[in-house]
């Protein structure tokens, strides 16, 4: 299993991978936020075809940048989300509030 990581591929194209767990979890929020805030693109993409594993913290993680792309007046979706992800949100209540790419 690899570390996590977030980075931008292309303006507004962002990478998600690794492994999201509370381990990491501090470190990618505040790189994420960093990120979101200072790319140039009005839309951003998370990319998540890469997360390997995740927690509860990768959907956290997600609302997190949708709250930083919002405070920086920038549309966000999110791309790709593997089917672990998709369980844990679906029983959370929270497909309807991830910006999900159709």
């Amino acid at each position: 299993m690899s570390k996590a990581a977030i980075v931008e591929q292309s303006s507004g194209l962002f990478q998600l991978s690794g492994v999201l767990d509370y381990l990491g979890g501090p470190a990618l929020r505040e790189q994420g936020g960093r990120l979101i805030t200072a790319s140039q693109a009005a839309r951003c993409v998370i990319d998540c075809a890469s997360v390997e594993k995740s927690s509860s913290v990768g959907l956290s993680l997600l609302l997190a940048f949708m709250r930083d792309a919002q405070a920086a007046g920038k549309s966000l979706v999110v791309r790709s989300m593997p089917e672990e992800m998709r369980e844990i949100a679906s029983v959370s209540g929270l497909l309807d509030v991830l910006p999900l790419e159709a």
